[in-house]
């Protein structure tokens, strides 16, 4: 349903009208767990009964797990005349009104890392369920976590419009590129010329990060597999 959770900001007019959309449906097996139950004898007469939780190393119970994705980035900085302030009513022209019955676990995380250990520049509101932070590429982040299931982020308002604004004029200055950043493009023309070449920048003075990349194209582009060319460093590496 559409009515409830996180869905609701799934409104079509505004993610078609975006910087990048992607949509995906990831579908793998997993290995069942068990349930075990141990009886232990407690003071005599009393048993007392324990669940113990056990992968399947064998893995002949396969259960299949079901993964739906949406990517979108919204480039307000560019469209915006250089404000960084943004809003879910802003992006979405919806706000979250309440949470999904069905819903185990249901978060919006909001990254608010200083720039140049300027925290107090960023303010966010309102204020979050509670603030989580994490090693990402080598460099610690920040994020305000707003959890949809607690009953207190509905109680002063039947409406959620996370906020994030900039306490002093911002300046025109562009956005700082991240460590690990990727372009593609596309040269040439027709099926013999044409091609699509993808730059990825690792910008760390010394650590490495693994990369999965995935390329999205047209269903009618035809792709040759043969024809792949991966160049580190100026120096060609023949694909495994």
């Amino acid at each position: 349903s559409l009515q409830a959770g996180l869905a609701v900001l799934l409104k079509a007019e505004r993610l078609f009208h975006s910087s990048y959309h992607s949509q995906a449906v990831h579908i793998r097996p997993v290995c069942r767990v068990s349930h075990w139950f141990a009886q232990i004898p407690c003071g005599g007469f009393t048993v007392a009964a324990r669940l113990f939780l056990v992968q399947d190393a064998s893995c002949l119970a396969v259960s299949w797990e079901l993964r739906q994705t949406l990517t979108v980035v919204f480039d307000f900085f560019s469209s915006g005349q250089g404000k960084k302030d943004w809003s879910l009513f802003k992006m979405f022209s919806r706000t979250l009104t309440d949470t999904c019955p069905l819903a185990s676990q249901s978060k919006v995380y909001v990254d608010i890392s200083p720039k140049n250990k300027e925290k107090e520049l960023l303010e966010v509101s309102p204020p979050p369920t509670s603030v989580h932070e994490a090693i990402v590429q080598g460099d610690k982040k920040t994020y305000a976590v707003y959890d949809l299931l607690s009953p207190s982020l509905f109680n002063t308002s039947r409406s959620l419009n996370v906020q994030l604004k900039w306490k002093r004029p911002q300046d025109s200055s562009e956005m700082p590129i991240p460590i690990l950043h990727a372009q593609r493009y596309v040269g040439g023309y027709g099926l013999q010329t044409g091609e699509i070449c993808t730059l990825i920048y690792n910008t760390h003075p010394y650590r490495a990060f693994p990369v999965i990349l995935l390329e999205t194209v047209p269903w009618y582009l035809r792709l040759y597999v043969h024809t792949l060319t991966i160049i580190t460093k100026g120096k060609e590496n023949k694909p495994s």
